[in-house]
């Protein structure tokens, strides 16, 4: 670590381009002292306008290009770089904002460092010498992940000994420290917990430039801290994580319900530790079909699976189920270096059909290879970018719901607010997880009065004019039916407008001063992912509404 600090600082070849006379110029003092970084490190720094656009835009594609423009874009070449970087801003009389960007996937901003500087993660990865950036240790089980990396990347490189993780996010083509900075969540976290709670040493770069190695044996506090921080107390540059031997199949089966009793009723066998199905699957999701029609033709994953979707079935047991459709979907992992057989997978499946409450005649059933099944989503985004419709705003609202709250959610929100809604282009989810599989040290929140809770994921697309107002209004219409019904919901990738929404809509009491606590100590000087608009400089070190002071 200290060898490689020392060859960054050595190397100069950063550079500074003019901003166009068309737009404004960031602020004089921002300027200077970038440029006295660029002379102290190897890394590149662009005040551009084409990197500074790029850098102000995100997956989610509803935050104003021009409010969200940083001052500059900077391409470290290694950890030391970005430690030089946060150290300049710690410094400054006015601190700059410093935010790390991954793949650009946020939704509502939160990567973006208005006035200030991006930091553009991947360039971590383009350097001549960045073949440490993923290393396997076959004998310890474990990857060295460097927090650019992309998932898709760290599952070939561990395939190739035989390995794997455990835990993964639907979408694989996401950032190592991204993920790690929210849970990471998908159908396996039932078993083995989020992506958070499957990493054993983090490399972190605090708000104040100091390089710290942390797990739960040293600097615990930090390492629970980063771990779903929301990139607010350092930017992740490694993560050591654990590995077991890697599956070569997947039975990929798909149920259909009509109703959400009998759904939610199933998932929760399915992820119990006890009784007949305990153990029969890998991966438990669900989805929900609020006009099926509409959703197959927009979703060729599922109309692929469901070759006969649109039969006079389908419509019967769609008119039966009031127009609102449901859909189990599970995983059994079998063959490669595990000693599950295609017998034994044959035997579950056996056993779930039978004692499953699904719609009898609905059952859809894929065998497809471990990588095709943990990869799937992006033949589906391939698909919609050749069809133009990939990259549109997204206006998502993923919600964490407590298990005796979900039918009620599922009557107000699946049967009303979102049924047979024809501007629907994307995907509903809603299947559960285990509380215990989740450390509630870490600083992601999730529900934590009931053993079992729900994720609801409303990930749609504006494609057409007017989506986007009509599914953030739609998105409102939720939020405020969840209240005034009394349920309960803690939002993932969560996104508030104020302090104070902040500290009593999300974290609680209790959390939001552990939260403040730690903000203080890593990152006193608010420098870190301001665009989460969580903390603002002077205000961790002074007071606002009486929390912090």
């Amino acid at each position: 670590m200290i060898a490689m600090a020392a060859h960054c600082f050595v190397l100069s070849c950063a550079f500074m381009s003019a901003l166009p006379p068309t737009l404004a110029s960031p602020p004089s003092s921002i300027v200077d002292e970038i440029r006295a970084l660029a002379d102290t490190t190897a890394g590149r720094i662009c005040t551009d306008a084409d990197a500074t656009a790029l850098a102000s835009t995100d997956f989610g594609g509803n935050v104003s290009v021009v409010g969200a423009r940083p001052a500059a874009v900077f391409y470290p070449s290694c950890p030391a770089d970005i430690a030089a970087l946060l150290r300049a801003s710690s410094a400054s009389a006015s601190p700059f904002p410093v935010s790390a960007r991954g793949c650009g996937h946020s939704t509502r901003g939160q990567a973006t460092a208005p006035g200030g500087v991006v930091v553009d993660m991947a360039s971590l990865g383009r350097v001549a010498d960045s073949s440490g950036r993923l290393a396997v240790s076959v004998d310890g089980r474990y990857i060295d992940a460097g927090g650019e990396q992309l998932w898709v990347d760290v599952l070939h490189a561990t395939l190739v000994h035989g390995l794997t993780p455990r835990s993964w996010t639907d979408y694989l083509h996401l950032t190592v420290g991204g993920t790690l900075s929210n849970a990471g969540i998908s159908g396996q976290a039932f078993r083995h917990g989020p992506q958070i709670s499957n990493v054993h040493e983090l490399d972190v770069v605090t708000g104040t430039g100091e390089m710290v190695t942390c797990s739960k044996e040293k600097h615990a506090d930090l390492f629970d801290a980063a771990l779903g921080g929301l990139g607010q107390f350092g930017i992740i540059t490694r993560a050591r994580i654990p590995l077991t031997l890697a599956p070569a199949r997947v039975r990929w089966v798909r149920l259909l319900y009509a109703n959400a009793a009998a759904l939610t009723g199933d998932q929760e066998r399915l992820i119990s530790e006890h009784g007949a199905l305990a153990g029969l699957m890998d991966y438990v999701e669900g989805s929900v079909l609020t006009d099926y029609q509409s959703l197959f033709a927009s979703r060729p994953s599922l109309s692929s699976f469901f070759p006969d979707a649109n039969d006079a079935r389908v419509a019967a047991l769609a008119n039966e189920a009031g127009g609102v459709l449901y859909c189990l979907e599970g995983a059994a992992y079998y063959g490669g270096a595990g000693d599950t057989s295609a017998a034994h997978v044959d035997k579950a499946l056996e056993v779930m059909l039978r004692e499953l409450r699904y719609a009898r005649g609905y059952t859809f059933v894929q065998d497809v290879s471990y990588v095709e099944f943990l990869d799937r989503v992006h033949g589906a985004e391939l698909k919609l970018r050749a069809a133009g419709i990939w990259d549109v705003p997204h206006p998502w609202l993923i919600l964490f719901l407590p298990r005796s709250r979900i039918l009620d959610f599922a009557a107000g929100v699946f049967h009303g607010v979102l049924r047979h809604d024809r501007a629907m282009h994307g995907t509903v989810l809603v299947y559960p997880m285990n509380r215990g599989k989740w450390d509630g040290g870490m600083s992601a929140v999730f529900p934590g009065e009931e053993e079992v809770f729900y994720t609801v994921g409303i990930l749609r697309s504006a494609v057409a004019d007017g989506d986007l107002r009509h599914m953030e209004e739609q998105n409102s219409e939720i939020t405020r039916f969840c209240e005034n019904a009394g349920i309960p919901c803690t939002q993932y990738l969560p996104y508030y407008a104020t302090q104070a929404e902040w500290a009593a809509r999300h974290f609680g009491p209790g959390r939001w001063d552990r939260f403040v606590q730690r903000k203080r100590k890593y990152d006193p000087k608010a420098i870190l992912s301001r665009g989460q608009r969580i903390f603002s400089y002077p205000s961790v070190a002074g007071s606002i509404d009486g929390c912090i002071k």
